[in-house]
């Protein structure tokens, strides 16, 4: 098969990462794979995978018109049996362009907490939690198929040398390192960011020989390094870091000795054998272990509602404190990311609805009736986002990206 793969954005985060991932994995099971995305940090990942990409503007409307009608173009002209959307823009792009034009398949991902409301139902949608999945069905969508954020456990390993990286950063042998991944942006990350400053800045001034580097960059890094420095200056000395983006994070990952984090970050973190602190938002914050780990597996790797720092700062003591249950958490972190969340696997799943969607079409009237559904709901978004912006009350954050996850409690 021929498959076109749009990511719906190149900076450096999970769901882009993981399109990429899964696209080079796809075509190692014999496919030929062509990846269409705007310019930015992973399209060198994209060449190094051997995988041939389509350049689109970075600068454009969400959903473009423009790559709409470039994307009727590219399909037409390439062959494509199916075009793989990752996030709502794109599969809205694909489904009235070359979905309307050609109908060619079109599949469509959703890694974000949740998804918005006009996403084609006719679309076979794949999921990352299995609470969006049952949610999704509810909602009416003819498909939907959980696939987990895979990853490459081959490459993502405890054999990883992380030495070069604490040496370039100035970071002591004896000292714990927690590390952060992530975008520095407001959108499900920025809570616990500043919660991990608090919590480490706290731990330091009672005399815990601990340190947290933060990698990755944003809107919000301005805001998070005036929260470093106050960490900085309650201890006494330089114990939160800011490293900017880095192409390859893998290091950053090899060197620490606990990972907090959340969605694919925190998996990653995982391959490497670290123990997790799972950060979400409203106070959320919980430590990986075989009781806790239900509950991701059912809602992700995020959670609402908690007790803010006094929780994180109870679960970084505490894995601060024991070298044993760092080690034996780590491990057991290693062992359910690669039964669970292996690339190969995910490969093979993301085949099948690959297949699926080349043989199975949906009857021309439901189709139909998602074209006005759909395009009903994304006008009446645009409208109403240009008046927030009128009244400059208007969002930063993605459509989706509000969250759907089971109660604080354990399930």
């Amino acid at each position: 098969m021929r498959i076109l793969v749009y990511p719906h954005a190149m900076e450096i985060g999970g769901s882009q990462l993981n399109a990429i991932q899964l696209a080079g994995a796809v075509r190692d099971r014999g496919h030929e794979v062509i990846v269409f995305s705007e310019p930015g940090p992973l399209v060198k990942k994209v060449h190094d995978l051997g995988l041939e990409h389509i350049e689109i503007p970075r600068n454009r409307r969400n959903p473009s018109p423009e790559v709409l009608a470039t994307l009727v173009r590219t399909v037409h002209k390439r062959r494509i049996h199916v075009v793989h959307g990752y996030e709502w823009p794109p599969v809205i792009e694909a489904f009235f362009g070359p979905g309307l034009r050609w109908r060619t398949p079109v599949v469509g991902t959703v890694m974000s907490m949740s998804v918005v409301p006009f996403f084609p139902r006719t679309v076979p949608l794949v999921v990352g939690t299995e609470a969006i999945r049952e949610a999704t069905l509810v909602a009416g969508h003819h498909r939907v198929t959980l696939l987990e954020p895979p990853v490459d456990t081959d490459t993502d390993h405890p054999s990883v040398d992380g030495s070069v990286f604490r040496k370039e950063h100035g970071i002591p042998q004896d000292e714990v390192l927690i590390a952060m991944i992530c975008r520095l942006v407001p959108e499900l990350k920025l809570e616990g960011l500043l919660a991990a400053c608090d919590a480490v800045g706290a731990l330091a001034a009672a005399g815990h020989k601990v340190q947290l580097v933060l990698v990755g960059n944003g809107r919000s890094r301005g805001e998070i390094e005036a929260r470093a420095a106050k960490a900085n200056a309650l201890a006494g000395r330089t114990v939160v870091r800011l490293t900017g983006e880095v192409a390859d994070p893998r290091p950053a990952y090899a060197a620490a000795d606990v990972i907090v984090g959340q969605g694919g970050s925190a998996l990653r973190g995982m391959a490497f054998g670290k123990p997790l602190v799972v950060v979400g938002e409203q106070g959320f914050s919980e430590l990986l272990t075989s009781d806790t780990a239900p509950l991701f597996l059912k809602q992700g790797w995020y959670g609402l509602g908690g007790n803010g720092v006094l929780d994180l700062q109870k679960h970084i003591e505490a894995l601060v404190d024991s070298r044993d249950l760092r080690g034996s958490l780590g491990e057991f972190a290693r062992r359910l990311v690669v039964d669970r969340f292996a690339l190969t696997r995910a490969a093979r799943v993301q085949e099948e609805e690959y297949l699926f969607a080349a043989r199975t079409r949906p009857a021309t009237g439901a189709v139909a009736a998602e074209l006005v559904r759909s395009g009903s709901g994304v006008l009446a978004t645009k409208v109403r986002t240009k008046y927030q912006r009128w009244r400059g009350t208007a969002a930063t954050d993605d459509a989706n990206a509000t969250p759907i996850v089971v109660s604080r409690g354990k399930p």
